[in-house]
């Protein structure tokens, strides 16, 4: 989907940005706070919960017939970007992420929302209107929400989807020999933060675009895919952790061959760092060896927003994916780590 004609546009002088003082999925806590967090929460006794805090996973998976489970998700943040369209398509995409990420299909949406109460009316209804048009795109129905005042314009939905209870994606199961597969570029903190407009303008068509296409590619593929998980507010470097910890291997990204948004590599390169490039180092830092360069690492330590999806796939079975696909590592025997190089 397109970003708004800016020539005609009621908001193209609007700046969201300057509403807020963190945006994105940078805007989360860092995982080693939620880690700790989570791990301290009581596990679900129900035998009819699949996946929820034990280990935590991109959804939880409630089973309710023999061939239904439901995948349930939110997530929420402040703008990332100007535009209010922009800002409502990225937060539905990037919320109905997690059901994609799970192996499931949309089926609906609640909006969760919070605005000023001097908030400009027409932005609101830009919000909600794009954020409708994702989910329909997604296979939903937006059914209804909720919204509170609060200083600082926050929103995304509350997401339920369905899966097949012996079909769902995991992030556990990768296994050695298998490679791992993304299917977005890297970088949007780094683009947005310091890229050239025609680089923001890319990197925000990216964040809008559904990881639905992604995941049923995926889903074809059937036992080939052993593990997925989604890039988002703990860059590629923490969410391939994650991948490495529950299949207790080794996840070993290929720094050099990262298809970055345009101007990040640029940005990396000059030097800029994202908010939440430290917490994402804090977390895999006792994890990780690296022989990367600076730029490769910080492109890895980014905070993704709508990131893509990252697949643990049967070597043999990966040609098989589109090329919006690309090869980023490959997954290897060993104590569980990170590996950059």
């Amino acid at each position: 989907m397109a970003s708004p004609d800016q020539s005609a546009d009621p908001f193209a002088d609007m700046k969201l940005t300057e509403w807020t003082s963190c945006g994105g999925c940078a805007a989360k806590w860092g995982a080693s706070l939620l880690t700790d967090l989570v791990r301290d929460m009581p596990a679900g006794s129900d035998p009819s919960l699949l996946v929820g805090l034990a280990p935590f996973d991109d959804a939880a998976i409630y089973q309710v017939a023999p061939d239904v489970a439901i995948v349930s998700t939110t997530d929420f943040f402040p703008p990332l970007v100007d535009h209010p369209a922009d800002f409502g398509a990225i937060a539905a995409a990037n919320a109905c992420s997690d059901v994609f990420a799970m192996g499931g299909r949309v089926v609906l949406a609640i909006n969760v929302a919070a605005f000023p109460e001097h908030f400009p009316r027409e932005a609101i209804v830009a919000i909600f209107d794009a954020a409708a048009a994702v989910v329909a795109e997604a296979g939903g129905t937006i059914a209804g929400g909720h919204t509170i005042r609060n200083p600082e314009p926050i929103f995304g939905l509350a997401v339920q989807g369905v899966v097949h209870p012996g079909r769902v994606f995991r992030k556990g199961g990768a296994v050695p020999g298998d490679v791992l597969m993304l299917s977005k570029p890297i970088g949007t903190g780094l683009t947005l933060a310091a890229g050239e407009a025609a680089d923001k303008a890319a990197a925000i068509a990216g964040m809008r675009t559904l990881n639905r296409a992604a995941s049923e590619e995926l889903q074809a593929l059937g036992a080939a895919v052993h593990a997925v998980t989604d890039v988002t507010g703990y860059g590629l470097a923490g969410h391939g952790w994650e991948m490495a910890e529950r299949g207790a291997v080794q996840v070993v990204v290929d720094t050099a061959t990262i298809r970055a948004y345009p101007g990040a590599r640029e940005a990396a390169d000059r030097g800029v760092r994202t908010g939440g490039d430290r917490r994402n180092r804090d977390y895999v830092e006792a994890h990780m060896r690296s022989t990367a360069t600076p730029t490769g690492e910080a492109l890895c330590m980014d905070p993704q927003t709508s990131g893509g999806l990252l697949a643990a796939v049967d070597a043999a079975t990966a040609a098989m994916l589109g090329d919006h696909w690309w090869r980023v590592g490959e997954v290897a025997a060993g104590p569980s780590a990170i590996v950059l190089r």
